[in-house]
């Protein structure tokens, strides 16, 4: 008999979205170049609003200190307000290049994505598994979950208007970067505490090893989730699945 891929004692599945639920073209090829090139109309509606004002000071922090590291960000210009927005712009733009895990980017993307969601423009995509895994595990009474880099808006927001409807009603938890780096174990203890959860009753699914090594540090179990188009990971300890239909079937 094949032995089981998670021991029994998993009451919480956390998902990572990029690559594991979701293919990363979709997050790539869709996502990130729709939030750019919508981005200068919402910064024009909704720059008076305290929220994205909060977020414009953060993104400045940001540039500061990639200046100070000698990154060289692209300039930040405030001499008029159509100086400061195309600087942010693209200020913005390079952050994306870079794939940069920042929280008042991720923050701005999901508002714009939220309202691309409304006007239809946007539908989340997911794996066709995805669904079946989630209403299996809530049929089994296991907890579903979400960590990404995404906000924990934009999170809600993929899984709420997906091509196979909306999967929120299986989802129990969203944590997104205000719960610390996916790849520091204190975020997954961190997590843990959240859930009032041992770490060794959480599983971690995601597609890249340096995420699933700091949870599995934090002893939370873990699974490497090898899907078409995902970069090879390097060799590791953490047991392989190609489909979601493999976790507790």
């Amino acid at each position: 008999m094949t032995p089981a891929l998670l021991n029994e004692s998993v009451r919480t599945i956390l998902l990572d979205i990029e690559g594991t639920t979701t293919p990363l073209d979709f997050v790539y090829k869709v996502l990130f170049p729709f939030s750019l090139s919508h981005a200068r109309q919402f910064l024009r509606q909704h720059i008076a609003s305290s929220d994205v004002c909060a977020g414009i000071a953060l993104l400045r922090e940001e540039h500061a200190a990639d200046a100070r590291e000698g990154l060289n960000p692209p300039p930040l210009h405030d001499d008029t307000q159509e100086a400061e927005l195309d600087s942010l712009l693209g200020y913005i733009g390079w952050l994306i290049a870079r794939d940069r895990k920042s929280t008042p980017l991720k923050s701005l993307q999901g508002k714009i994505w939220e309202e691309g969601y409304q006007s239809g423009q946007l539908r989340g995509q997911v794996f066709e598994d995805i669904p079946r895994a989630l209403k299996r595990w809530q049929e089994q009474k296991k907890q579903s979950g979400i960590f990404s880099s995404g906000s924990v808006l934009a999170q809600k927001l993929l899984f709420a208007n997906t091509t196979a409807g909306d999967l929120t009603l299986y989802i129990s938890h969203y944590f997104d970067t205000t719960a610390g780096s996916k790849t520091a174990a204190q975020s997954y203890q961190e997590i843990a505490n959240v859930l009032q959860r041992l770490p060794s009753e959480i599983a971690f699914i995601s597609d890249v090893t340096t995420e699933l090594d700091a949870a599995k540090a934090a002893g939370v179990q873990t699974l490497l989730c090898v899907r078409p188009g995902n970069p090879p990971q390097p060799i590791s300890t953490h047991r392989l699945i190609r489909s979601l239909d493999e976790v507790f079937p």
